[in-house]
């Protein structure tokens, strides 16, 4: 990789000074990993199945985990069942303990944990947390990763007073229950020119494969501080219009003026590849065949690199850029997927077009997981992403090694949502599928046929996220 300018390797401060442990008695309780193997196999009988659960009433939103002996039949009350939490923005399982990951507009958000006690019920552990914002996660040994990309430290800044952006990670240990962030101040993790053409990225996903960590690197565009640099020099022509003279817009949305939002190269794939959880001094690995390698919902980057059985990566793209606004910022590449051959750091001749194969040949995917060997689970759109409202309500099984994707049958034709889990074993994949006006279930997906056959049932809204798990002493 080239070495790049120090000042485009400064690295920013969180935006909360550290991950901060929040005595549990200081905050008041209230009455959604990608993992596909998430907790243990279920072998020896000991653990059960957890699910996250969503319970609207006529007055107030309530949220419990319930525990379960089976995925394939049964229904499950939450009626005077269960352990009432605060919810979660992404319920993550992961070697036996649940993470309730919250994201909160870009604040800090609380997250705690939870086990599986030696009675069968589910027992919230002594320490809360307070992170900071994340737009992507990951795993790494006994750690959960959080991330997002941020202003650094004023002691960076240009003489505009413009602050570089960077890498911002919280490191949760799930053993030790413990929290600790990377260190900003030395200005190694500088996201700004990371690809070499100025621009900053942000990190969809954390895939661990041997030591090595392989993250989606999402261009963002310019900050303030890319724009400004060596007066204006990272500013592409015929894209200057594309600067904001301004500030504006809202949440996700909001802009500074004099930046410049969404890349100005959409038709290139990057990912970077660490040696470490340390994630520095990435080897950088491109391909020009598919777009940007993330599913996308609000701020939130939907992990879609992938190891398959056999240690592949598998790197997808939804090609989300087809919605920019401006012609010069949409991708004319269709919706893929590429492949990083096991021990690898460059990308090889794999590839496949998925959007050819759905229905219309222009539909595109929200987020996609390992459904065991070289297949994958993908939620499909129902319509093209350049349409109004498109809505991830299908599924899908895509077999790397055949280059084939096929639909699921068998679902419900009331689909309202489908669930942020999985759970892969004896051939299947499972999901959970949330349905208007009726309870939400547990779907088993057959990799080889694709065909879906309902499983529990949960008396609730939506499930949010479901694993196994077993008693941790």
């Amino acid at each position: 990789m080239k070495k790049r300018n120090y000042l485009w390797r400064v690295m920013t401060t969180a935006l909360i000074p550290a991950a901060a442990l929040i005595p549990s008695a200081a905050l008041t309780a209230c009455s959604d990993k990608d993992n596909p193997t998430q907790g243990n196999e279920p072998e020896d009988g000991n653990g059960k199945f957890v699910f996250a659960t969503t319970v609207q009433g006529s007055n107030a939103t309530s949220y419990v985990l319930l525990t379960g002996e089976s995925l394939d039949e049964g229904k499950l009350s939450t009626v005077n069942n269960g352990l009432l939490n605060d919810g979660a923005t992404q319920w993550v399982f992961y070697k036996n303990y649940l993470y309730a990951l919250t994201y909160n507009q870009g604040n800090a958000g609380t997250t705690r944990s939870y086990i599986l006690g030696a009675n069968g019920q589910m027992e919230a552990r002594s320490t809360e947390y307070r992170i900071s914002r994340f737009s992507s996660y990951g795993t790494y040994n006994d750690d959960i990763i959080t991330m997002s990309t941020g202003e650094g430290p004023a002691s960076f800044a240009d003489s505009k007073g413009y602050k570089p952006m960077t890498l911002l990670v919280t490191y949760l240990n799930v053993f030790d229950e413990t929290s600790r962030t990377n260190d900003t101040s030395t200005g190694l993790y500088s996201m700004e020119n990371f690809l070499g053409n100025g621009e900053y990225v942000t990190l969809a996903g954390a895939e661990q494969s041997g030591s090595r960590l392989y993250c989606g690197a999402i261009p963002m565009g310019l900050s303030q501080y890319g724009t400004a640099y060596d007066n204006g020099k990272w500013v592409r022509p015929g894209f200057e219009h594309l600067v904001h003279t301004d500030a504006g817009g809202t949440g996700a949305g909001g802009y500074k003026a004099g930046e410049l939002i969404g890349t100005q190269y959409p038709d290139e794939c990057w990912v970077a590849i660490y040696d470490n959880e340390q994630m520095l001094n990435p080897k950088l690995a491109k391909t020009d065949k598919i777009s940007t390698p993330c599913g996308r919902f609000r701020s939130q980057y939907y992990q879609t690199i992938w190891a398959a059985e056999n240690g592949d990566i598998y790197v997808f793209s939804a090609s989300y850029a087809k919605t920019m606004t401006d012609p010069g910022q949409q991708t004319t590449l269709p919706a893929g997927v590429c492949r990083i051959p096991a021990g690898s750091t460059d990308f090889d001749d794999y590839y496949c077009n998925i959007e050819a194969q759905t229905p219309g040949g222009n539909r595109s995917f929200m987020r996609c997981w390992p459904a065991g060997g070289d297949r994958f689970l993908m939620v499909m759109y129902d319509r093209s992403l350049t349409e109004s409202n498109p809505a991830a309500t299908e599924l899908a099984i895509f077999d790397a090694s055949t280059k084939k994707l096929t639909y699921v049958t068998g679902l419900p034709e009331n689909v309202s949502s489908i669930g942020k889990t999985v759970y892969s074993q004896n051939g299947n994949v499972y999901i959970p599928v949330n349905v208007e006006n009726e309870q939400p279930a547990i779907y088993a997906i057959n990799t080889t046929s694709a065909q879906a056959s309902k499983g529990v049932t949960i008396e609730a809204t939506d499930i949010t996220g479901f694993g196994y798990m077993t008693p941790v002493e």
